[in-house]
């Protein structure tokens, strides 16, 4: 686990978002339970995904299409 303390959002696809500043981890568990770690992840991008009007929409652009590196932890 990464220790990412998860939040909950409010978003249709995303469930809740956590960050672990000290590894660069960007944890998101997604509304149908799929958890996934997302490693080299700036600060900035997980800032900005917090503060999207459209969180799903941010996450598809600037963390998937990114190509960042992930592991899924269920």
């Amino acid at each position: 686990m990464h220790n990412c303390n998860l939040k909950p959002v409010d978003s249709a696809l995303i469930k809740q978002v956590g960050y672990n500043p000290m590894t660069s981890v960007l944890c998101v568990e997604f509304r149908d339970g799929a958890v996934y770690h997302y490693s080299g992840v700036p600060s900035s991008v997980y800032e900005g995904m917090m503060l999207s009007s459209s969180m799903g929409h941010y996450f598809d652009t600037y963390v998937k299409k990114a190509g960042y590196s992930y592991t899924r932890e269920r």
